[in-house]
């Protein structure tokens, strides 16, 4: 039993639907768990994964060169290694030829398979092209160091539709899941990438992990169907289901994770109309988990107290569509801070005269607060 492959044939390549994430390895004292990351790699690789995805920051920069150690003791075209460049430390051309080279030196390797422009969005595309780092790059592929050349992508569709039309790309890299169909890219950047023949690898399939713990009160179509399939096996599936998709990405943080997903890709059929109807049931059921409809049009904004009201409300409505206080932890430490938060909202009432949707903005801070609370 083996992972399935899908015959890519404007590539010349058979991928494994599967894609191993090098991002999330299993930590100890703060950094990746050689030994078992290790034997998580020759577990995928002997199930037949043959697509592993890495990049300069991922582990504080400690991916490339841990999977390239592990790697070498197989022959090297029997798996693909996919890596990118990263915009933010490009300054000059000089930049991105010394940091390829590295890059070469962390994989001990001559050539990288599938080579990306990192997140790109609208500016970091602009300052790619006006440095030459396309043309570098195209070089580079016309010399055999680069076999495939793509970019990953964080922005909007218009952003997407002048960089997929701005020259002939091998294949590209979107954010998509079945909750995300009109975000960034979207379901549309999807299909204009299939429309051009451009093959499209698939991250966040299980958004950050969130599809993978969903409330139990939501999933009654998933176990209806198939009782003892995981979450995270629907979302994966869905997105692998899609013709155009030659790898979903996932990045496993440990051994469960690995054999559930593993199981999923082995034998995989796409889903059909029963299959697309129940992930339908599911993703209306958690949008309808929502606590506000908060359309973070900012109308409320600014607040004389400094509360970001949007904000708020955004992290509030996630934790209850998924469940998910972890989530409230995370946007406390890295995003709401001060004056920012909930609990220092005064009662003005100036955010509810502004507010088009007419919400009880008061009321909902104050449930938002207590949420807080909770979370400390």
């Amino acid at each position: 039993m083996a992972v399935t492959k899908r015959k890519i044939e404007k590539l010349g390549i058979d991928a494994s639907l599967l894609g191993f994430g090098c991002m999330r390895f299993p930590i100890k004292d703060g950094k990746i768990d050689q030994k078992r990351a290790e034997k998580m790699l020759d577990q995928a690789y002997k199930a037949g994964v043959n697509y592993f995805d890495t990049a300069w920051p991922y582990h504080g920069g400690e991916s490339e060169p841990f999977v390239g150690r592990v790697m070498k003791k197989y022959p090297r075209e029997s798996f693909m290694f996919a890596t990118k460049l990263p915009h933010w430390e490009i300054k000059t051309i000089e930049d991105a030829e010394r940091i390829f080279k590295t890059q070469l030196e962390h994989l001990q390797t001559d050539y990288v398979d599938f080579y990306l422009l990192h997140a790109m969005g609208k500016d970091s595309w602009t300052k790619m092209r006006n440095l030459g780092v396309v043309e570098l790059l195209e070089e580079y592929k016309k010399e055999g160091k680069i076999k495939n050349l793509g970019f990953s992508f964080h922005d909007s569709y218009a952003v997407f539709e002048e960089i997929l039309n701005y020259r002939d790309w091998d294949f590209c890299q979107l954010q998509l899941n079945y909750m995300d169909t009109n975000e960034q890219a979207g379901m549309k950047g999807y299909e204009l990438a299939e429309e051009l023949g451009v093959p499209v690898v698939i991250m966040e399939p299980v958004k950050g992990g969130s599809l993978a713990n969903l409330p139990s009160e939501v999933v009654n179509p998933f176990v209806k169907l198939a009782k003892d399939a995981s979450n995270a096996s629907w979302a994966l599936k869905w997105v692998a289901s899609l013709p155009n998709v030659m790898v979903v990405l996932s990045g496993m943080s440990d051994e469960a994770q690995l054999e559930d997903n593993l199981k999923t890709f082995t034998d995989f059929v796409p889903f059909g109309d029963t299959e697309n109807n129940a992930v339908k049931e599911v993703a209306e059921a958690i949008r309808a988990r929502v606590k506000n409809g908060c359309t973070g049009c900012r109308y409320c904004m600014p607040c004389p107290a400094g509360v970001d009201i949007p904000a708020n409300f955004a992290m509030w409505n996630f934790a209850s569509m998924y469940n998910n206080k972890g989530h409230v932890t995370w946007v406390l430490n890295n995003q709401l801070k001060g004056k920012a938060r909930a609990e220092n909202c005064v009662k003005c009432g100036k955010c509810e005269e502004a507010c088009p949707q007419k919400l009880k903005i008061r009321d909902d801070l104050e449930q938002v607060a207590k949420l807080i609370a909770e979370c400390q």
